[in-house]
C-alpha cells in the first residue's frame, strides 16, 4: 500500500524556490532518510506533509487509511505525569476509556471491542518501555512533566509520537535531545518499527542502520537511492563521475562539429554538410550541470608532545556544594588516548569533563596535571556566553590578544569560518557556525587534551565528517561525550562508563554496549527467563575474561603502532635530506654515511615491528 505520494511539489519560502516539481512515493513499511545541505528544504518539506504550510504547486496525498505521527514543535507541559502525557497522546483510547464509564448496552460492547482492537490494556506497558528507552526510569515517569527541562520534555514529545505507532512517522533530528544510550535505543526501535518513516538526521550511523532508502534534496529535486547512507555516498559519487565524463565527451563533440561548421559554412560545396552538422548540433542533449559541493575541512593545531601521563586522578571525588556526584576516581590520560564516555544523562559525564578540564577542583583525592598541559574544552552551553553583537573575529582577537589579525583569521579558517563569515555578527550565525566558532576558540592554544561535550549538535553531515577526520589526525588526547555512535566508533579506542557514582573502564566495544543496554531493557520489562538471564550473564563474564587476557596484547599493539609512526616520520625526513642535492654540498661524508646507516637501521627495525604486529594481531583474532 502506498502511504504517501508527493507529485510535482513546488515550495517557495520568502520568494526562494526550495522544491520545483519534486516527487516521492512512500510505501507501507518504507523507511527513508531525508538528506541535503542546510537550507535545502528538508524541514520545510516535513511541514508541508503535516499540512503546517501549503505547497505552491503539486499534490501531497496521504492514504485515507493511514495515520501520520510526528513530534510536536512545542514541548508538552502541565501538571500531568510523564506517563499520563504519553498515554494521552492516543486520543481515541482516552476518549473510549472515558466513554466506557457511562456507556451501557450495545454501545458499551462496541467500546470494549474497539479498546481490545487498539490494545488499550497493553498501552501503559508500551508507554513505559518507550519512556525507559528514552531515559526515564519508573520514578521519573510518575513525576509531573512541569518539573523537567525543555530538552527532557522534548524527549516526552518524541515518546508520544513513537507510542502512537502510526502508519507514517515523520522525525526531524530526533537525536538532538538524546544521550548516546537513548540514541542507540531509538536506532533499534526504528529498525523494528513496522510502519513507514521519513527521517531527517545528520547522524550517518542512524541513517545507515535505521533506513532502507535515502531521499536526497538537491537542486530543488528529490532523488531516491536504495540502501543506507554509505551506499548513497558511493552511488552518488559514481553518478557525478559519470556525469563529468559524459559532459567532457559531449563538450568535445560539440566543439568538433562547431569547428566543422565554422570552417565550411561559407563554401558552397560544403554548405549542405555544414547545415546538416548544425542540425546535429541542435539535436545534441544539453550539458547536464554538475554542482560540486564545497568540501568541508577542519584542522586542529599541532600540540607540543608531553611525557605520559598528561593527567591522572587518584581517589578523587567531584561534585557541588561539598556533595559528591562522582567518587573513587582512579583514572589516567595519556596524549595518545581516545576516550568516549558512556552513561545516561544525569550520571555525571559533564561533571567529569569539567573536572578534567580544570573548570572545577576535586572535593577529595588528588588530580595531577602535566605542568605544560593545555586543555581545550568544548560544551554547547558555551554558546550562551557568546556576544551576539560581536563577530567570530572579534571573539578570537579577545581570546588571543597578542595574536595578529591574520593569525586570528587563520585559526577561524581551520574550522571553515572564511573571510566573510569571520566578520558576520554572531547573532546572524547559524547553530553550525556558532559550533565552529566554539571549536576554534577551544583549540586556539594548540591543546594536548581536547574535551568535547556534544560537539556534533548543529553540525551537518559534512561538518561531522570533517570533525571526525580532524580528530583522527589530531596528535593529542580526546575525551568525547556524544550521542553520535558513528563518531564514537571511528574515534574512541577506550570507553569509560559513568554510572553508580563512579567511572570504570568498559572492557568492550560499542556493539557490546548496545547488547548490554538491550539486556537491561529486557530485564526491566521482565522479558526472558531466569535461565536465559543467567546464560547471558555467563556469556558476559566469558567476554570480560577474554578481553582481560587480550589487554596486554592490545597495549603492545598500541606501543608498536606509536613506534612505527615515529620511525616513519624519521625515515621520511632522512629520505628528504638524502634526496636534496644541497645536502651533499653542506654536510660531511661521514654525516651522509650516518644518515644512510640510520635509514637502513630504521628499515630493519620497521620490518621487525611489523612482523611482531602481525603476529599479535593473529593472536588477538584467535583469543
Amino acid at each position: 500500500m502506498t502511504v504517501l505520494t508527493l507529485r510535482d511539489i513546488t515550495i517557495r519560502i520568502a520568494g526562494r524556490v526550495l522544491l520545483d516539481g519534486a516527487s516521492l512515493q512512500v510505501d507501507d513499511g518504507h523507511k527513508i532518510g531525508l538528506v541535503g545541505k542546510n537550507g535545502a528544504g528538508k524541514s520545510t518539506l516535513l511541514k508541508a506533509i503535516t499540512n503546517e504550510i501549503q505547497p505552491d504547486g503539486g499534490e501531497i496525498r496521504l492514504s485515507s487509511r493511514a495515520r501520520m505521527g510526528h513530534v510536536a514543535q512545542e514541548a508538552p507541559a502541565g501538571p500531568q505525569s510523564i506517563a499520563e502525557v504519553v498515554l494521552g497522546a492516543d486520543t481515541e483510547r482516552a476518549s473510549l476509556l472515558a466513554e466506557s464509564e457511562s456507556a451501557d448496552g450495545a454501545r458499551l460492547a462496541e467500546v470494549h471491542e474497539r479498546l481490545i482492537a487498539i490494545r488499550a490494556d497493553s498501552a501503559p506497558a508500551r508507554a513505559g518501555a518507550i519512556l525507559a528507552g528514552l531515559g526515564f526510569d519508573a520514578a521519573a515517569q510518575a513525576r509531573p512533566i512541569s518539573e523537567f527541562s525543555g530538552g527532557w520534555r522534548m524527549r516526552v514529545a518524541l515518546a508520544q509520537a513513537l507510542f502512537l505507532e502510526p502508519d507514517l512517522l515523520l522525525l526531524d533530528e530526533p537525536t538532538n535531545h538524546l544521550d548516546l544510550e537513548a540514541a542507540l535505543w531509538l536506532e533499534g526501535w526504528l529498525a523494528r518499527f513496522p510502519g513507514a518513516v521519513i527521517l531527517v538526521s545528520h547522524d550517518r550511523g542512524l541513517l545507515d542502520r535505521a533506513v532502507d532508502s535515502i531521499a536526497h534534496l538537491d537542486q530543488r529535486k528529490i532523488t531516491l537511492y536504495t540502501g543506507g547512507f554509505e551506499r548513497f555516498v558511493r552511488v552518488r559519487a559514481e553518478r557525478l563521475a559519470q556525469t563529468v565524463a559524459a559532459n567532457a565527451r559531449l563538450t568535445a563533440e560539440r566543439a568538433r562539429i562547431q569547428g566543422f561548421v565554422d570552417r565550411f559554412r561559407a563554401k558552397a560545396t560544403k554548405a549542405r554538410q555544414a547545415q546538416s552538422r548544425l542540425k546535429a548540433l541542435e539535436r545534441m542533449p544539453p550539458i547536464e550541470a554538475v554542482v560540486e559541493d564545497t568540501v568541508t575541512r577542519f584542522a586542529f593545531p599541532e600540540p607540543e608532545t608531553l611525557a605520559p601521563p598528561i593527567l591522572q586522578l587518584t581517589r578523587a571525588s567531584a561534585g557541588y556544594d561539598g556533595r559528591a556526584v562522582l567518587s573513587g576516581l582512579n583514572l589516567r590520560v595519556d596524549q595518545d588516548d581516545r576516550i568516549a564516555l558512556l552513561g545516561s544523562n544525569g550520571n555525571g559525564k559533564s561533571t567529569l569533563a569539567k573536572l578534567l578540564a580544570g573548570r572545577m577542583e576535586p572535593i577529595a583525592g588528588e588530580i595531577h596535571r602535566s605542568n605544560r598541559l593545555r586543555v581545550g574544552y568544548f560544551a554547547q552551553h558555551q554558546t550562551e556566553a557568546l556576544d551576539l553583537s560581536g563577530t567570530p573575529l572579534s571573539h578570537m582577537q579577545a581570546a588571543l590578544p597578542k595574536a595578529s589579525e591574520t593569525q586570528c583569521r587563520a585559526q577561524l579558517a581551520r574550522f571553515g569560518l572564511d573571510q566573510d563569515r569571520a566578520t558576520t555578527t554572531v547573532g546572524s550565525c547559524s547553530g553550525g557556525e556558532k559550533a565552529r566558532l566554539l571549536l576554534a576558540l577551544a583549540t586556539r592554544d594548540a591543546p594536548q587534551l581536547l574535551i568535547l561535550d556534544e560537539p556534533t549538535n548543529h553540525l551537518d553531515i559534512d561538518a561531522r565528517e570533517a570533525l571526525t577526520k580532524a580528530l583522527a589526525e589530531f596528535a593529542g588526547a580526546v575525551l568525547l561525550i556524544t550521542h553520535d555512535p558513528h563518531l564514537v566508533e571511528l574515534i574512541a579506542d577506550r570507553l569509560w562508563l559513568v554510572a553508580d557514582g563512579t567511572v570504570t573502564q568498559f572492557e568492550g566495544d560499542l556493539d557490546e554496549y548496545r547488547a548490554l543496554l538491550g539486556e537491561r531493557a529486557r530485564a526491566a520489562s521482565g522479558s526472558g527467563s531466569r535461565e536465559e538471564g543467567a546464560g547471558r550473564a555467563g556469556q558476559r563474564r566469558d567476554r570480560a575474561d577474554s578481553r582481560a587476557s587480550q589487554a596486554p596484547l592490545r597495549q603492545r599493539l598500541k606501543e608498536i603502532e606509536a613506534t612505527l609512526d615515529k620511525l616513519g616520520k624519521e625515515a621520511a625526513l632522512i629520505e628528504a635530506k638524502l634526496g636534496d642535492t644541497e645536502t651533499y654540498a653542506r654536510f660531511k661524508p661521514k654525516d651522509i654515511a650516518w644518515a644512510n646507516t640510520r635509514r637502513a637501521a630504521i628499515t630493519h627495525q620497521t620490518a621487525l615491528l611489523e612482523a611482531e604486529w602481525l603476529e599479535l594481531s593473529e593472536k588477538l583474532e584467535v583469543v
